[in-house]
């Protein structure tokens, strides 16, 4: 997915690669994408070493691994002057979290986090809403990302994803909250503009023998007075990927949902409900450039994608705005945003203030 698009906007040509945890399959792979046998890495030590010295060197390098092995990639690149693209969330603790924010921090270069749904044009629509005042001061915020792809126990029979994803040591200290709460958790922060001060949880391990959160409740308390719910579930038999949104303020109120990327709800008090439209007039300035395909047409998750991936190129050339561009502060915030969570729940349902 990352690899399509970073190249959907033609801003990026894949040169280099450590593409498998085993050298074999890392240079296999390699040349399967037409990588030149001499850039085709064994492992990332390698490729971080071996592009440094090179007159040619990559310009960044995405990682794009599971989440116990971002931080070395990311520091061994970074030490050596390369930026990095990375996907969430950002360590698995967040010591390791913040000791990767002092190395970002020191070297100056550009550090992006894949929060993908903040790349898509109605999200950003929403986002450019609340921040012109359009609906007043937010008062709630009600995210949910709801998938069933973990109802069983799916780990067992081999699933590479699902093995990885629900193992402690590899995901870090939580399932579902760590997989896709903290895509709902950046999404909220995202669009209201809003810090989560406080949060209570409650996470649940519903398919037995398994060792990480598979759902999560999570109740929030904003800078600023706003409140908020936050519930993630990857046991929810009937939902396949449904990220939803809904922001409320004293004048009105939007909703949105991942499933009908291009709709945007927007309600003012005492008025009749509007749907905003992807690709039609009227739109803000950030809703507009992330749009590629005239309306009506399909638009969303591989676009989302390509829409950091070319927001990062612009900044790599020295043009663009990283304004709303998700970076190391994200990824530490996220990371503290897990270990709240999971230490509220551990508690048996303890206000818990994040600490990033």
């Amino acid at each position: 997915m990352h690899r399509i698009a970073a190249r959907l906007d033609d801003r990026y040509e894949l040169v280099a690669g450590a593409f498998s945890s085993d050298p074999d399959r890392a240079r296999a792979s390699a040349l399967a994408l037409h990588v030149h046998p001499d850039r085709a890495y064994g492992s990332f030590a390698e490729m971080a070493a071996q592009e440094a010295a090179r007159e040619d060197r990559i310009d960044v390098v995405s990682v794009v691994t599971p989440n116990d092995s971002h931080v070395a990639i990311c520091q061994a690149f970074l030490e050596r002057g390369i930026p990095v693209i990375c996907d969430k969330p950002l360590a698995t603790t967040l010591d390791d979290a913040r000791a990767l924010r002092e190395v970002v921090r020191a070297s100056g270069l550009l550090f992006v986090l894949t929060h993908n749904y903040s790349g898509y044009p109605m999200v950003r629509e929403a986002r450019a809403l609340v921040a012109s005042g359009a609906l007043g001061p937010v008062r709630v915020v009600q995210v949910e990302y709801a998938q069933d792809w973990l109802a069983t126990d799916l780990e067992a029979s081999g699933q590479k994803q699902a093995a990885w994803r629900t193992d402690p040591s590899r995901s870090g200290p939580a399932g579902s909250v760590g997989d896709i709460g903290t895509h709902a958790h950046h999404l909220a922060r995202f669009v209201s503009g809003l810090r989560v001060e406080s949060l209570l949880a409650d996470l649940s391990s519903f398919v037995p023998g398994r060792r990480l959160d598979d759902d999560a409740r999570v109740l929030l308390r904003f800078d600023g007075g706003a409140r908020g719910t936050l519930w993630c579930s990857q046991v929810a038999v009937g939902h396949e990927n449904g990220l939803r949104l809904r922001v409320f303020g004293e004048q009105g109120g939007l909703d949105w949902s991942q499933e009908h990327p291009n709709q945007l709800r927007l309600t003012r008090l005492g008025e009749a409900p509007r749907i905003l439209h992807r690709g039609l007039g009227g739109l803000s300035e950030g809703a507009v450039r992330a749009t590629r395909i005239p309306a009506g047409h399909p638009e969303g998750y591989l676009e989302g994608f390509a829409q950091l991936y070319a927001d990062a190129a612009d900044l790599l050339q020295g043009q663009g705005d990283p304004d709303g561009l998700p970076g190391i502060e994200d990824g530490v915030a996220g990371v503290a945003f897990i270990e709240a969570v999971v230490a509220s729940s551990r508690a048996g349902g303890v206000w818990t203030a994040p600490d990033a």
